[in-house]
């Protein structure tokens, strides 16, 4: 989950500066990097797990008020909130709008590293996210970045995660050279997560994997927060890179990292595929 939020926040400062190159620094508390609503949330949906207590029957339930609840604490977050998802997070009501923005993929991947089967995994996606976005390209967003990440934290190969992605959600023809002069902002799964994905295909590394990302542009906050999640998983966190991150976080959202980390683990493989 820690690499979700540090691609937020090393993405935050390009999202309407984007830059095309793989040569920045990567976190710095001076040049306007920031935890954005895609970490607040993303915390919201591990506090939903953690409220489960290992059972996840009461996740859909779980969300919607963990959510509510954050984002009412956090109500103006650097980047700020969608329109809808605004609208959702103080009603008293709140109800799916049938949505496919990449929001439903930002924050999903505390179900990647909580689940125990590929199974459970997808379940737990589709929960957390149809609660807002539960017009299909969202859910489908949603379980392939969960996919992917429960894979690699299970020790599978990186081919065999893009088999994965390629046979059940998104056929990838690109190289993020080829898409990196001319990739326009887009806040939908459908033209985020398969680049999001791609970023983490090509990578060599966790932090590569989020300089790859962030140097096509776009939404760069919400695509490195995609693809910091399933790189955590594949590769695991620099340690440099974990201290300088969590000096972002204040107390609370501390809190529920490090809750969720002490039953979770912090992104370690668990197989040997």
């Amino acid at each position: 989950m820690l690499g979700a939020i540090i691609g937020d926040i090393a993405g935050s400062r390009f999202e309407w500066h984007n830059i095309r190159t793989k040569d920045f620094e990567l976190l710095t508390q001076v040049g306007g990097c920031e935890a954005t609503d895609d970490s607040i949330m993303t915390l919201a949906v591990a506090k939903a797990i953690l409220n489960c207590k290992g059972s996840f029957e009461r996740l859909e339930e779980e969300a919607i008020s963990c959510m509510q609840a954050m984002g009412r604490i956090y109500p103006n977050p650097c980047g700020g909130y969608g329109a809808r998802f605004n609208e959702w997070l103080f009603s008293e009501n709140p109800k799916p709008y049938n949505s496919f923005g990449n929001g439903a993929a930002m924050r999903v991947s505390p179900c990647g590293f909580a689940a125990s089967s590929f199974e459970e995994a997808i379940a737990m996606a589709r929960s957390v996210t149809k609660v807002t976005h539960n017009h299909p390209e969202g859910l489908k967003g949603a379980e392939a970045v969960t996919a992917a990440i429960y894979l690699a934290r299970t020790g599978k190969s990186m081919l065999e995660i893009r088999d994965m992605i390629e046979s059940r959600y998104y056929k990838i023809d690109f190289t993020i050279d080829s898409i990196r002069p001319s990739y326009k902002f887009n806040e939908t799964c459908q033209d985020s997560v398969p680049q999001a994905l791609e970023a983490f295909f090509e990578s060599t590394g966790f932090e590569d994997a989020i300089r790859n990302v962030i140097s096509i542009g776009g939404d760069s906050d919400t695509l490195a927060a995609i693809t910091g999640g399933i790189a955590e998983a594949y590769y695991g966190i620099p340690s440099r890179l974990r201290k300088v991150a969590v000096g972002f976080l204040d107390e609370m959202e501390l809190g529920i990292l490090n809750a969720f980390e002490e039953k979770y683990g912090k992104g370690e493989k668990i197989g040997n595929g």
